[in-house]
């Protein structure tokens, strides 16, 4: 920063905003007018401070105050005095990942131009902005545009592009954290760079900051220089020196059951969380999936029907009206409680929340932190967030989130690069608008972080395909997409502009289907695949509704009021997450303390009864130390193990370690799961020992292995579904004809053929394989635990009845095929048995 800051804090702007602040009795923080001061001498860079302190305002405070400098220089050298309003265009462009936090900030924002009298429009764009807004927009821009990273892309589809632009100052990614991770992160650094690239074509002495903002990240420093990779660009990370306050308490079950399995406690502890709602002025309940909102929905009002009309549930799939009236609601106080999933996990400042409670494992502690956020919102507010576990164990999560909280150990969200569908959909964008000179273009790419490693044959290969459909589609014309016109690659066929618009973007799932009361009156949107499994007359929950199912007619679910208080509830695709390689880190850590009962850490300290019984039965492993379980049952032969490192790991692990011990002896196995560890269960004994341990858990020949143990075509195969509609080789559809998922995946899986067959070196098929690997497998985290199993003291336990540690495991694997009365039945059996035989005998250690 520029040793005199005189220059800022003596501008009419700084006073006026100042002097603005101090009529609510208000003063910035010192990393606000750090960010004003930086922002003024031309740098771009990222703003890392709480949730609740105004990470907003260090951006949008810093365009405004510019603005009214310029205004001010404007009256001293004009003699107009008219307030008429003269569209001066887009200054301000806010990049938001969803769709609740673009209302919430222009709230906020025409707020404050109407508190300074500054004649702003602030505009949003995104999936739910009306037509009418958009055809506004499209003949005079807002000067603050919120907008998501598709529609930034659907700008850069339409035709004389620069306009739009021209007289862009500053662009703003709020929680950055949030898109770097996917692709939706790609298509911000690709629409960044072109916006970038046609201003310095056109308006070279304009400057463009580009900054980011971020609550929850551990890698700040390679976060910006995704967002801003430019070296020639003045860089800087503004820090707040600010720690807020979280209070995170854990609701602790009456007594704790000495098998522990997921799903059943939590909603035996819903009534525990009644006079927590009630208390708070309103309260926002978080789950990790759709469908476990509207369980919760459902048996909150069974507890409390006076809650009716005080409660409502917040997703995706609920239709944005719906949304938008909530929203309205919690912002008024309305209501008592919200269930919600991420759709409210960011950014979004709900004055009257002051409680927030998170049902089950966040699975990471960047994510649990943010959801805190939401409650205690205001500076120096203490943010109040409930844990509620839906298994015992969970609680130790509980208590390393705590010490992950206390000590700042937040993940890192790894950015995506080489994604060649995303950048193949980008350059038929750019040539659906005003068309693109490939030289140029290409080297705005590569300076792109997700691109800098692109190769010149890649981009050839890019082009070609673009062009012809490469090598293999060559003969099909609906692959010529773009053509050279006047020396622009241009896509000339209305129809493929028309279909490519409808799709952009890369975020791909199962076909929806609008669900809609005969009445009229729109709900929400399911699945295909959900409505596919029932017949009329069943009915569903959806938006806290029981509605009963009629029939499908135009691609609409139509629906009454069912007589049912309850009924199944939908699934949705996208399930479960996984345990961050973080808090297995945190929770590895835990398990060395279980057995201390450390009073002063609550949550352990509850659940000493069940270590003290692992320890007795089994053993409870250390941070240096690898558990392994083989317990003999009249199901079988089962292996244990405990590597804490996700269940997608495990998944893969567990794949493999059955494939190397029947190289031992020809053996079948059947696998489970979950966040802790995994299950082989064979008929036969399992042939393993302390002698071929390590081996059996070794790095070396991993690849090799893993192809081998694993049908690593198939899940390519699935992968590839997604990158054939992203790059645009199957057509999703048109609104409301939108093509059935089988379609979509055999249409997808036949190109997935032909290029494995006449085509190997096919870019989006080694994209396949890169995404199985790195993504979905997640090899380079599973090396890393192969290494430190091969590093710690291997722990081998013989017994024959299940133990605290396994049982979850088992009860995931016969959830799948039972019903949730015969699984409860199931469980009541073996606990019993357990018992019986933990009264009858010790266990035999080896």
């Amino acid at each position: 920063m520029s040793t005199d800051s005189n220059s800022l804090s003596k501008s009419y702007g700084y006073k006026t905003v100042l002097k603005w602040l101090k009529q609510s009795k208000k003063k910035p923080f010192a990393f606000q007018t750090e960010a004003w001061q930086y922002y003024a001498e031309g740098y771009s860079g990222m703003v890392n401070a709480p949730t609740g302190f105004g990470k907003t305002f260090s951006m949008f405070l810093a365009v405004v105050i510019e603005e009214l400098n310029i205004i001010n220089d404007l009256k001293t050298t004009t003699t107009t005095t008219s307030k008429k309003r003269t569209g001066s265009g887009l200054k301000l462009l806010w990049i938001t990942p969803l769709r609740s936090l673009a209302k919430d900030l222009a709230r906020a924002m025409r707020e404050v131009c109407d508190e300074l009298e500054l004649d702003w429009i602030i505009g949003v764009r995104n999936g739910d902005t009306s037509q009418t807004d958009k055809l506004k927009q499209k003949k005079q821009m807002p000067e603050v545009l919120i907008i998501t990273p598709e529609s930034m892309h659907l700008l850069l589809a339409q035709k004389g592009t620069i306009s739009n632009f021209s007289n862009l100052r500053c662009i703003v990614a709020d929680e950055w954290h949030e898109l770097i991770g996917s692709k939706r992160g790609v298509l911000a650094e690709l629409a960044i760079s072109r916006i970038r690239g046609l201003l310095l074509e056109k308006h070279p002495e304009r400057l463009l900051r580009i900054w980011g903002i971020s609550a929850t990240i551990g890698n700040m420093e390679e976060a910006l220089d995704v967002l801003v990779p430019y070296e020639e660009v003045l860089k800087v990370t503004v820090k707040a020196d600010i720690e807020k306050k979280i209070d995170i308490r854990s609701v602790l079950p009456d007594h704790i059951d000495m098998l522990p399995w997921a799903g059943h406690l939590g909603h035996k502890l819903a009534h525990k969380l009644l006079p927590i709602i009630h208390k708070s002025k309103t309260t926002l309940i978080f789950t990790n999936t759709r469908g476990q909102a509207e369980l919760w929905y459902q048996n909150l009002l069974k507890l409390d029907e006076n809650l009716a009309g005080l409660i409502a549930i917040h997703h995706g799939s609920i239709d944005h009206e719906l949304r938008n009236w909530i929203e309205d609601a919690i912002h008024t106080g309305a209501l008592k409680a919200v269930i919600s999933t991420s759709s409210l996990d960011l950014g979004v400042d709900f004055k009257p929340v002051d409680t927030v409670v998170q049902v089950g494992s966040p699975k990471g502690v960047a994510r649990f932190l943010q959801r805190a956020g939401r409650s205690g919102h205001s500076p120096y507010e203490t943010s109040t967030i409930y844990f509620l576990p839906t298994h015992a164990l969970e609680l130790v999560e509980a208590s390393a989130i705590k010490e992950a909280a206390k000590t700042h150990d937040i993940e890192s969200r790894q950015p995506v690069v080489m994604a060649f569908d995303t950048l193949i959909q980008y350059l038929v964008t750019l040539a659906v608008g005003d068309g693109f000179d490939d030289k140029l273009i290409y080297k705005e790419i590569k300076e792109t972080f997700a691109y800098r490693e692109l190769l010149d044959s890649e981009w050839a290969w890019i082009m070609q395909f673009i062009t012809s459909g490469g090598d293999s589609l060559a003969a099909y014309n609906e692959f010529n997409k773009v053509e050279l016109v006047d020396g622009l690659w241009k896509v000339i066929s209305r129809q493929i502009a028309m279909r490519h618009r409808l799709h952009i973007g890369t975020i791909v799932s199962d076909a929806m289907l609008k669900v809609k009361y005969l009445t009229g009156g729109y709900i929400g949107m399911l699945e295909e695949s959900f409505i596919a499994k029932i017949k009329p007359g069943n009915s569903f929950a959806l938006a806290g509704r029981v509605l009963e199912f009629i029939m499908v007619k135009d691609m609409t679910v139509l629906v009454r009021k069912s007589k049912l208080k309850t009924a199944i509830t939908p699934s949705w695709l996208g399930g479960r997450l996984p345990l961050s390689a973080n808090l297995g880190v945190i929770l590895r850590r835990k398990y060395n303390e279980a057995l201390e009962n450390n009073k002063a850490d609550e949550e352990l300290s509850f659940i000493f009864p069940l270590f003290e019984r692992q320890a007795k039965v089994s053993h409870v492993p250390k941070d240096d130390e690898f558990l392994i379980e083989l317990i003999d049952t009249k199901d079988g032969h089962h292996l244990f193990a405990y590597p804490f490192e996700g269940r997608l790991v495990h998944e893969v692990l567990a794949a493999l370690i059955a494939y190397r011990i029947g190289r031992l002896k020809p053996i079948s196995f059947s696998i489970a799961m979950n966040d802790y560890g995994f299950e082989l269960l064979s008929e036969q004994p399992i042939p393993i020992d302390e002698t071929n341990m390590k081996e059996l858990f070794s790095p070396e020949n991993l690849s090799e292995d893993i192809v081998a143990s694993i049908n690593a075509t198939e899940m390519a195969r699935r992968k590839f579904r997604d990158i054939a509609c992203i790059s645009g080789l199957v057509f999703q559809g048109y609104p409301g004809k939108y093509v059935a998922n089988k379609h979509l995946q055999s249409s997808s899986s036949l190109f997935f053929n032909v290029f494995s067959d006449y085509d190997k070196h096919n870019l989006l098929l080694r994209q396949a394989y890169d995404e199985a690997f790195y993504q979905q497998i997640e090899e380079p985290r599973l090396a890393a635990a192969l290494q430190r199993i091969q590093q710690s003291k291997i722990i081998m336990i013989r017994t024959n009845r299940y133990t605290p540690l396994c049982f979850p495991i088992k009860v995931d694997s016969l959830r799948e095929n039972m019903s949730t009365e015969e699984l409860s039945q199931r469980i009541e059996r073996m606990t019993a048995e357990t018992e019986k035989k933990s009264r009858r005998k010790n266990d035999h250690r080896l």
